[in-house]
């Protein structure tokens, strides 16, 4: 497509580039290699052209996400074995975009379009400018950052990116948390704040596949994604690549407006039309190549909102809670009927347990968070628990089961055998509203902050 762009009819090109001042060499190389970086960057690497797919991704195998990084998986390994000296192989049971293997990527796309630029700065030398291929570039890079803002946007709209802070977190030391776990809960614990983050971020992808307002959402965009790898920088969140692309891509938008943008903030001066040239001559073909790009982007709005929402309800926090939903404090835990002292050295001893929607969690009395897979039937009052699969590829380790009784609502008990000992617990609920995180609140008039 681009060679049949680039050699369009002369009589054609003759008309365009009638009082079109030629561009400098800075200039044309400098667009051969973001044409060629950016170009290949978006596809290759992952979730970013499958990102257009919408729904239809559901029903698709898992390795159409990575299908250009996979297809490039000899050469990137090969590099990265020859080249840095280190064996690199993604994950691809990790969300975490800041893989060896993807660093390696980036370095591969990058001498790639080093040396792409310099072949096509010899071949094609003579060429005045590149006006009948930037504009389909910059549709390109568009159309891209706006599916990626959508798609984060979204997941923090219906709040499935920074779920509410889980119970177990309650319990956790401060000193515990990772810098992404502190970030993730700050966010996690103000569902409004969430929304209105993902909020901006859902508009600037919105406005990005409307052509009329795609310079205010590539603005828009500049501000969402320069916070967001910010943050990723600071709180050491595993998606740096991707943030500092998106950003750049934003600035590959507004480079090309930069004079006017300045004209209009800064110098006070009138703008006059954008310099760059229209995507199609016709009006009419103007037309209906606006609408594709908008029927494009409320494609992608209504699956992202179509997905996040199944994902809101199955595996977030529009699940119903558990039966046993909430934190237990262990009042009295016996072992084949003698009592345990409530000694800290205890290995068997519990000292909490909480239920919650992701599983159950054992404190011992030592203060350990222990993740647990705890299966409850209400019908029959009976609780079996087991340890969480490994990462090695071992199934559930059965813990104990147990048959439960709730005299009261605020106490419970558990009969049964805990490693492979008879046991019986006596658990009383702790109230969730003792944790000022969970019962703070708003307040308009404070005398004093409330740093507790």
């Amino acid at each position: 497509m681009t060679e049949a762009i680039l050699d369009r009819t002369d009589a054609a090109a003759s008309a365009e580039d009638a009082g079109v001042r030629p561009w400098s060499g800075a200039t044309r190389v400098t667009f051969r290699f973001g044409f060629l970086y950016f170009g290949l960057f978006c596809l290759a690497y992952p979730s970013i052209v499958p990102e257009f797919l919408g729904l239809t991704r559901e029903w698709l195998p898992d390795w159409v996400n990575y299908g250009a990084a996979r297809a490039l998986r000899p050469v990137v390994e090969g590099v990265g074995t020859r080249v840095f000296g280190a064996s690199v192989a993604a994950n691809t049971a990790s969300i975490s975009g800041d893989q060896a293997y993807f660093w390696v990527l980036v370095f591969v796309v990058l001498v790639a379009a080093v040396f792409g630029t310099l072949l096509w700065s010899v071949l094609d030398r003579q060429r005045p400018h590149y006006r009948a291929v930037q504009p389909w570039f910059l549709l390109f890079v568009r159309l891209c950052l706006a599916g990626q803002l959508v798609s984060y946007g979204m997941a923090k709209a219906v709040l499935t990116q920074m779920p509410p802070t889980p119970l177990s977190r309650l319990l956790e030391p401060y000193g515990n948390f990772s810098p992404m776990a502190v970030l993730w809960n700050h966010i996690g614990v103000s569902p409004q704040y969430e929304i209105l983050l993902g909020s901006a971020e859902l508009l600037a992808g919105v406005l990005l596949f409307v052509p009329r307002t795609a310079l205010v959402g590539a603005m828009l965009a500049l501000v969402c994604t320069t916070q967001v790898f910010v943050l990723d920088m600071t709180y050491d969140v595993p998606a740096k690549i991707l943030s500092f692309h998106l950003m750049l891509l934003c600035l590959v938008l507004l480079v090309p407006e930069a004079g006017r943008l300045a004209n209009a903030l800064v110098l006070d001066r009138p703008t006059g039309p954008s310099t760059t040239p229209p995507l199609l001559h016709s009006p009419r073909a103007r037309r209906i190549a606006a609408a594709a790009q908008i029927a494009l982007g409320v494609w992608l709005v209504f699956s992202n909102a179509y997905t996040g929402w199944e994902r809101w309800n199955e595996e977030g926090a529009g699940r119903p809670e558990p039966p046993l939903y909430g934190i237990w404090a262990v009042t009295d835990f016996s072992v084949d009927g003698k009592p345990l002292p409530p000694l800290s050295t205890d290995q068997l001893r519990w000292q909490k347990i909480v239920f919650d929607r992701d599983g159950a969690t054992v404190q011992r009395m030592d203060g350990q968070l222990v993740p647990v897979l705890a299966m409850v039937d209400p019908g029959a009052r009976t609780l079996v628990m087991a340890a969480p699969p490994t990462a090695v590829g071992g199934g559930p380790q059965p813990l104990g089961s147990f048959g439960f009784d709730r005299p009261a609502p605020e106490r419970l008990t558990l009969t049964g055998t805990l490693a492979g000992q008879p046991v019986s617990v006596a658990l009383t609920s702790v109230a969730l509203e003792d944790f000022p995180l969970r019962s703070r609140g708003f307040h308009w008039v404070q005398e004093y902050p409330y740093f507790r």
